[in-house]
């Protein structure tokens, strides 16, 4: 079982840790009494959804013998606004995957199972939520090539 704990720590701002020892910061906007010093609770839905699917797409691509050497992903989530809880109701998730000659099929089917299969943080937003993705493929400079 997982676990962690979080403390309040002075008017919004939270403390979180694990068993691990590692630690996060969460606060809320200075419009609702915080002081901006860390991240905001619902953010950490973005970064969650994030390394899990990228956990799996790395896994995955291996697997493919893809020569991978860097995956970035940028996250937005869309809030609604008209009521509470302010849930995402949309999360756009867009790969950069660098390596040598990376298969686009690939790509596109590691992030689909990730999607459909794996990632334990998106299969728990449920039909509320659209997930939206997509993606790039870049080849990566060859060591000792100058940089233009």
């Amino acid at each position: 079982m997982d676990t962690v704990r979080v403390r309040w720590s002075e008017k919004r701002q939270l403390v979180g840790w694990d068993d691990g020892g590692h630690g996060i910061v969460m606060d809320a906007r200075s419009e609702y009494h915080g002081e901006a010093s860390g991240v905001r609770p619902i953010e950490l839905v973005l970064y969650g959804i994030a390394g899990c699917t990228a956990m799996d797409v790395i896994s995955i691509l291996e697997k493919k013998r893809q020569d991978v050497r860097g995956i970035e992903i940028l996250v937005q989530g869309e809030q609604r606004t008209d009521e509470y809880p302010k849930i995402y109701t949309e999360i756009r998730l867009h790969y950069i995957v660098t390596g040598f000659g990376v298969s686009k099929e690939a790509v596109r089917r590691s992030i689909q199972l990730s999607e459909e299969k794996y990632c334990s943080v998106g299969g728990m937003l449920g039909p509320q939520v659209r997930t939206v993705t997509s993606f790039e493929v870049r080849e990566a400079p060859v060591p000792g090539t100058p940089s233009r």
